[in-house]
């Protein structure tokens, strides 16, 4: 691992939710980016893919694991048991199941044993970072709720600000309070995803009477692409690119 300087040990928010309205904004790459960065600094982190259903961490990330959710929700292995070290990333990851209609229909009681698997998880690991599926259906509404704090992605594209603007609703309602911010996605500058920020907390002061933070703005950056399509964390192939820059100043105010 390259480290960097260690950052506070976290008292709260150890389960970090990333989540959004729509899909093709970045959710996953983001997790995984930002799961990276937080081991960086000296988190031990858990990856917990609950993109259920469509999961795709593992695809991202190229590789096979020999264990997945599935077996955490069924009571059948423990989280740690579970979970695969990805040494190139420096983390653990939980992988999902893509294509599975069993864990895309997920009925309550199921949902209640991920819940507490992930909060079991929160005691081992410094950090448990959580890729929520896309969507405002009952599973991911009950996991972003049970998160100490969670990242709406959104992009500059009108729909989805209008998408974003809905997940922070719902989370709202869900959990009167709660610790909700805005990573701005795919900006074509700091100053571009700050405006798109703007709009989207502009509407929830007016409307949702809450006040919604500006996590950070990534910038769009072509080495993203690249190292997705070699199956590489971006950190670990272009760590000095605008990109990483924006998700580490990201992990930095997390802390």
């Amino acid at each position: 691992m390259n480290a960097l300087a260690p950052l506070p040990a976290p008292a709260s928010g150890r389960i970090l939710a990333i989540a959004s309205g729509k899909g093709g904004v970045g959710k996953t790459w983001f997790s995984i980016t930002l799961a990276q960065a937080l081991a960086r600094h000296g988190s031990r982190v858990l990856l917990v893919d609950a993109d259920l259903g469509l999961a795709n961490v593992d695809v991202q990330l190229g590789f096979q694991p020999a264990r997945d959710l599935s077996a955490v929700i069924a009571g059948t292995l423990a989280p740690e048991d579970a979970a695969t070290r990805h040494p190139m990333a420096d983390i653990d990851i939980l992988a999902g199941r893509s294509g599975s209609g069993a864990l895309a229909a997920l009925q309550a009681p199921a949902i209640t044993s991920l819940l507490a698997a992930i909060a079991r998880a929160a005691g081992r690991w410094d950090r448990v970072v959580v890729d929520l599926g896309a969507g405002l259906e009952a599973p991911q509404r009950r996991l972003a709720a049970a998160a100490d704090t969670l990242l709406v992605l959104a992009t500059e594209e009108p729909t989805s600000l209008t998408d974003a603007y809905a997940v922070l609703k719902l989370h709202g309602v869900d959990r009167p309070g709660g610790d909700a911010r805005v990573v701005v996605n795919l900006a074509g500058d700091a100053a571009g995803g700050a405006r798109t920020h703007a709009a989207l907390a502009r509407a929830a002061r007016t409307f949702l009477k809450r006040d919604i933070p500006l996590a950070g703005v990534v910038r769009r950056d072509a080495k993203v692409r690249d190292a997705i399509r070699h199956q590489t964390p971006l950190l670990t192939r272009h760590p000095a690119c605008h990109a990483a820059q924006d998700v580490e100043a990201i992990a930095r105010t997390l802390a």
